[in-house]
């Protein structure tokens, strides 16, 4: 149902920033939680970082803790990722998702987007 494209990515060197964006539409937006995951080359997808339905709580891997933040503006079903301090191994591509449950915050999503690509040179 819902629809979700991601943009922003590019390539950035170390120690630089970006601010992902994931659009929602088709469906309802400010009811669920929404993540970002990543993919590097030859390596599993893996949780980068969730907020709530409203925005009140948030969640992040450890590796992206005080560098990365996520923010939504349900008004304009938009999802952001900034990006700071920015290191090689933050390359991947980047998706976002919404939850599979509405107000509740868990580990199930679904409804991915295309990805957008993030490269940092050393």
């Amino acid at each position: 149902q819902v629809q979700l494209v991601e943009s922003g990515g590019g390539l950035v060197q170390a120690g630089g920033s970006l601010r992902l964006s994931c659009a929602a539409s088709g469906g309802t937006f400010s009811s669920y939680a929404m993540g970002w995951f990543r993919q590097a080359p030859g390596k599993e997808r893996e949780f980068v970082a969730k907020i709530s339905w409203n925005g009140r709580n948030t969640y992040y891997v450890d590796s992206v803790k005080g560098r990365f933040t996520i923010s939504r503006d349900n008004a304009k079903k938009t999802v952001y990722l900034q990006m700071n301090s920015l290191k090689p191994e933050d390359t991947a591509v980047y998706f976002c998702a919404v939850s599979a449950t509405p107000y509740y915050m868990g580990a199930d999503f679904g409804s991915w987007g295309q990805g957008t690509q993030v490269t940092v040179s050393s």
